[in-house]
């Protein structure tokens, strides 16, 4: 699917996508292909989704997502370690 049909037949919900087809352009990447993983109550919901299919699958590419965005204008950070003020806490 592309994210305007996923808006679609989604409308006004939170959701856990996963990106099929993908490119990156700079340093955010290009969703080409998508399917819908999971429907979520709430952003909550919809982030602890994200965090365990993350865990169980590494290298897939997942998202959560509004589906009230206009565009996915998705900025990846890169995970640069534990900070010193984390650090104390771990």
């Amino acid at each position: 699917m592309r994210w305007p049909d996923v808006q679609a037949t989604y409308p006004s919900q939170w959701l856990v996508i996963e990106a099929l087809e993908a490119h990156t352009e700079g340093n955010r990447p290009i969703l080409d292909h998508i399917t819908v993983v999971e429907v979520c109550p709430d952003s909550v919901a919809a982030m602890q989704t994200y965090r365990r299919l993350h865990q169980q699958y590494p290298l897939r590419e997942f998202y959560f997502v509004h589906t009230s965005r206009v565009h996915l204008d998705i900025e990846e950070r890169r995970w640069v370690g534990i900070r010193r003020s984390d650090a104390a806490y771990a």
